[in-house]
């Protein structure tokens, strides 16, 4: 997302309007996966096999889109359905509507453990809202030796309402697999490309089941409190852009575990 790969940059309306559009169409896409009310596809880039997009939609009953956007920007809430996570926390604010934030989470053994710091930004647009991220660095929070730092060259969120209480949740991310195990279950293979595995269509059914169930938690957990929709509740400290700069997977160590990814999937296909 970053525009000339150097430059950190809050995104514009231009580009929500792209990323929408990404969710949206289904132009150059691949269905690789389509059950129960879950899809998944996969787009390649032309200038590199080694990257690739995955883009997955579930329809969400008695769940308003209101609500799926609270849960996705709840940290307090996350950890009550993310059960992959192992920290999650906002850095810093840059605008009323764009934060920087750190999460990272478990993956299957024998891989390391991987992690982001990423710049996020959100925007409601009627009934429909969207929630976009890229990588970044900051001073103070390094790559780590027990974790792979992941690189996000796009991820994000589209909730579109569909109906009375109900919407349709799209997630869309293109991560560099050189330094990645994809959030939602996209597991490098030896080709270096990224291919979703179960894992993926089972998260977004896990955010789905955590929307029905977040109202009844959040009337028992401070109701008011929704920095992401009151500006003015965010305590947050403020980041400077200039405090930042995109973070490349080429600037990262390069640990190859593409063997130990497909061994990983050989042996569950085994064992299912």
């Amino acid at each position: 997302m970053s525009r000339g790969g150097e430059m950190v940059y809050i995104p514009d309306d231009s580009d929500f309007s792209s990323f929408r559009d990404q969710c949206e169409s289904l132009e150059g896409w691949h269905c690789r996966y389509n059950k129960a009310g879950v899809t998944v596809w996969s787009q390649g880039q032309e200038e590199s096999c080694t990257v690739q997009k995955i883009k997955t939609r579930i329809s969400c009953k008695d769940v308003p889109a209101e609500t799926l956007y609270d849960v996705l920007h709840d940290t307090r809430y996350r950890s009550k359905w993310d059960s992959n996570m192992i920290e999650t926390y906002d850095i810093g604010r840059l605008t009323v509507n764009a934060d920087v934030g750190y999460y990272s989470w478990k993956c299957p053994s024998p891989l390391k453990n991987r992690d982001f710091v990423t710049l996020r930004s959100w925007l409601p647009l009627g009934n429909d809202y969207m929630i976009i991220n890229y990588s970044v660095k900051h001073p103070k929070y390094p790559p780590r030796k027990d974790f792979v730092r992941a690189v996000s060259l796009q991820t994000g969120y589209l909730i579109k309402a569909n109906g009375d209480g109900a919407c349709v949740l799209y997630y869309l991310t293109q991560v560099d697999p050189r330094a990645a195990l994809g959030a939602l279950g996209a597991v490098p293979t030896a080709q270096g490309s990224s291919t979703p595995a179960p894992p993926c269509p089972q998260a977004m059914k896990k955010i789905y089941k955590a929307g029905l169930k977040y109202p009844e938690w959040k009337r028992r957990h401070d109701p008011e409190y929704k920095p992401w929709v009151y500006p003015e509740q965010n305590t947050l400290p403020s980041v400077s852009l200039a405090e930042l700069s995109v973070q490349h997977a080429d600037s990262l160590e390069n640990i190859d575990e593409t063997g130990l990814a497909e061994e990983h999937l050989s042996t569950s296909d085994h064992e299912a």
